[in-house]
């Protein structure tokens, strides 16, 4: 029993290294299966062990390949949001610092300075404040 047991094992990446086809139906179902269907056209799905010709061993250079360009573009985009966040949370410091620290701001409306009132300059502090405590470590 151990031993047929042990031929099955062997035997079973040849049975998994077949062709698989894919076809949808009338109803728009995909259907996969190791037969073509009958009358109706079928793509041939490609699979790891089926394109190298050896059973279980993915296809060098190609999943691999583009698994690590993918990686490398999400970690430079990464870097980059840091990057940006970094910047966002020292400016969002300094303005917390002039709302707090200088009671005379002014800001330009419509051309002209205009000086911020007490109830402007609060409400400006708390948004500076809520900014950097959500986005800001």
């Amino acid at each position: 029993m151990r031993k047929l047991f042990m031929v099955g094992l062997l035997i079973s990446p040849w049975c998994i290294a077949g062709q698989i086809y894919k076809w949808v139906d009338a109803q728009g179902v995909t259907h996969f299966d190791a037969q073509p269907p009958q009358g109706q056209e079928a793509t041939t799905v490609v699979t790891p062990s089926s394109s190298t010709g050896k059973p279980g061993v993915p296809p060098r250079n190609s999943a691999i390949g583009d698994q690590q360009a993918i990686d490398k573009t999400v970690k430079k985009q990464v870097a980059e949001q840091q990057a940006q966040l970094k910047v966002f949370c020292e400016q969002a410091r300094t303005n917390l610092a002039q709302l707090q620290n200088n009671p005379r701001l002014r800001e330009e409306v419509d051309g002209e300075m205009r000086r911020l009132t007490d109830e402007q300059r609060q409400e400006r502090t708390t948004e500076a404040q809520k900014q950097i405590a959500d986005n800001c470590q």
